[in-house]
């Protein structure tokens, strides 16, 4: 298969390859959305697009092998779609973080593939330089979240009525709750609204580097990996609701 090939000789040029350089996997179903994708990247010397998957399948076979840095993922593939692709590579290739792409008219899905564990996710009409500035968000370990975008998505998808309703004390965000200090449940509420940390430093009067201490005993407490994350679980809370910004 071309992906393979492809990853092959690009797997060969790891020994020499600049550190600082994001290695991606291309995983989508469509060769001209691939094809694409690689031409897009082309330019930007920091990435190199180690290869091509045309299925989940593929792109968790290859994940192992190659060891990209990230995995640009489609959503819906054949063999096994992206979503239980990402759930694989989450538990099988931790290192390797998925950034997911998706169309507007599948918004159930990305809310699926942040629960399975990808970083983000972006729509597939976005421009190279958005692509790129994505790629290097996640290879540092951050999420890539789109406020206006993941806001609809939370209003349609997380917050249904059909959810499962659960106890606010028992286990679960909304059971959390009593167990966060105020200014983690302002900094929980700040990142549902999709602001970043200087922002945040900024709304509450704090330094950045506190923003982050409280980042990461917030994280700790709600057992997410990242914004994307906590943001999910801020709405099934019930911190915030769709549409909301102070």
């Amino acid at each position: 298969m071309s992906g393979t090939t492809d990853g092959t000789s690009g797997a060969g040029a790891t020994d020499t390859a600049d550190p600082a350089t994001i290695r991606v996997l291309i995983a989508d179903d469509q060769l001209l959305v691939r094809r694409g994708l690689v031409l897009m990247l082309g330019p930007e010397p920091t990435v190199e697009v180690v290869g091509e998957a045309t299925d989940g399948a593929e792109a968790v076979e290859l994940a192992r092998r190659l060891r990209p840095d990230v995995v640009v993922m489609d959503i819906r593939m054949p063999v096994l779609d992206g979503i239980a692709a990402t759930a694989r590579l989450t538990q099988e290739v931790p290192d390797c973080r998925v950034l997911a792409l998706s169309t507007f008219d599948m918004d159930e899905h990305v809310v699926a593939a942040l629960r399975a564990g990808a970083c983000g996710f972006l729509p597939k009409d976005i421009s190279p330089e958005e692509l790129v500035t994505a790629l290097r968000v996640v290879h540092t370990g951050e999420a890539v979240v789109a406020p206006r975008l993941l806001t609809r998505l939370i209003s349609s998808y997380v917050t249904a009525p059909q959810r499962p309703e659960r106890p606010a004390a028992t286990a679960g965000p909304a059971g959390v709750l009593d167990e966060l200090t105020p200014r983690e449940r302002e900094v929980w509420r700040l990142i549902a609204t999709g602001l970043d940390n200087n922002a945040i430093a900024a709304e509450m009067f704090i330094s950045p580097s506190t923003v982050k201490n409280h980042i990461t005993a917030l994280f700790a407490k709600l057992q997410v990996r990242d914004r994307a994350q906590a943001v999910i679980a801020a709405y099934e809370a019930g911190l915030v609701r769709a549409g909301e910004r102070e």
